[in-house]
């Protein structure tokens, strides 16, 4: 009888024991589960977060125009951009490299073939660039024609990795020198290097050549530029026999001409137009959108989305430039185009079109777009792109 209840007792207590770490496994999963969920929930958070660097109440006023495009902002954002330069980046756009990363948060972009029929884009990156961080990929080589347009800015901070070094006009790394930018502006990654640039081989998930992996961000950039003392303020330089001193870049710099947002719209609502014959692949398609008064970008045949946010880039104003073409003229295809003086241009908005001229007399003036009688024209405030191609290329609206 004794011998029963304790086998009794044993099994009893065994299957208490075993109901308990049941009970006990089950209550700690089930904690753990929450932790588990609470730390992904910050993380989540978190990563909204990444990135953002000013705080902007929702109900203040945009009121404040963009030096670069004419688009509002708040008086915060001003007070940022106010205590910098823009960033002029060149960004690549062999078929690898896309998405880019950042595009979409550029003011104004310039589109050119780099070589072999392979454009090129360097976006300049100021007003819409404050309240966040933008990555910006892939970073790629300085072309002297980008130098050229970059030179109307009035000394932006240029970023590239490297350059076109062959002796003679494609010398864009001897220019940027003899132009004294090393001094001035110039942010060459080969001079800064880890961590402000860093090769991510990982961006679009598979795998890439090497040159397609370079990333940084506008506020590396940034830091870069005031660790070197180069804020808002451009540098003393000589004209002539004169020394010209140090002063805020936008005291030197005349921006576009903005329309009112209250103007008719039109019937064009497509623009397209190859840099090459042939070159599909670089192929610009661009869609009339009346819910946002801008354009769409479609490349290739496919929508042109930015991998930051995966959503398509669109332009308030499509402008393609027209000019000189000269070359492959070495052995590296380097290309040339007249960047100076005056020629055509097709302005593309509110679905409109209008024929005018630009004009930019030397290298340092701003590029302009006037009528006949030399008058401004008018832009829609907002994204800005400039291609530049052939002067016998057929664009079709």
């Amino acid at each position: 009888m004794t011998k029963k209840i304790l086998i009794i007792s044993l099994i009893l207590y065994l299957l208490s024991a075993v109901g308990s770490f049941t009970a006990f496994s089950a209550l700690n999963k089930q904690q753990l589960t929450q932790s588990m969920e609470a730390n992904q929930a910050a993380d989540d958070q978190q990563g909204t977060l990444l990135g953002a660097l000013l705080e902007i109440d929702p109900s203040e006023p945009k009121d404040q125009a963009c030096p670069l495009n004419g688009k509002y902002y708040t008086k915060i954002e001003k007070a940022a951009w106010d205590k910098r330069r823009p960033l002029a980046v060149m960004i690549e756009n062999a078929p690898d490299a896309r998405p880019q990363s950042g595009l979409s948060k550029a003011d104004v972009v310039f589109e050119i073939i780099a070589e072999g029929g392979v454009t090129r884009f360097m976006g300049l990156f100021y007003c819409d660039a404050q309240a966040f961080d933008t990555t910006l990929a892939p970073i790629r080589s300085a072309r002297t024609y980008f130098v050229d347009y970059a030179s109307g800015f009035n000394y932006p901070l240029y970023v590239h990795v490297g350059g076109g070094n062959t002796p003679g006009p494609a010398d864009a790394l001897g220019q940027i020198g003899e132009y004294g930018w090393n001094q001035a502006n110039d942010l060459n990654q080969f001079s800064i290097g880890y961590p402000t640039f860093i090769r991510n081989a990982n961006r679009l998930g598979k795998d890439v050549a090497t040159e397609h992996t370079m990333e940084t961000t506008t506020e590396k950039l940034w830091a870069v530029g005031a660790e070197r003392g180069w804020s808002n303020m451009s540098p003393e330089k000589k004209v002539g026999r004169t020394i010209v001193p140090a002063s805020d870049w936008q005291a030197g710099f005349k921006p576009w001409t903005f329309m009112s947002e209250d103007v008719a719209k039109g019937a064009v609502e497509t623009v397209s137009y190859e840099f090459w014959s042939g070159y599909g692949q670089y192929k610009n398609d661009w869609t009339y959108d009346s819910a946002t008064n801008s354009y769409k970008r479609n490349m290739a045949g496919e929508p042109h989305v930015d991998l930051n946010n995966n959503q398509q880039i669109l332009a308030s104003n499509v402008i393609v430039l027209l000019t000189t073409e000269k070359g492959p003229i070495d052995e590296n295809k380097h290309m040339l185009y007249t960047t100076t003086g005056t020629g055509d241009v097709l302005i593309f908005n509110n679905a409109q079109v209008t024929k005018a001229k630009w004009s930019k007399p030397k290298r340092e003036s701003e590029l302009r777009f006037v009528d006949g009688k030399g008058k401004d024209i008018s832009l829609v405030r907002g994204s800005t792109w400039i291609a530049v191609v052939d002067k016998s290329t057929e664009v079709e609206y």
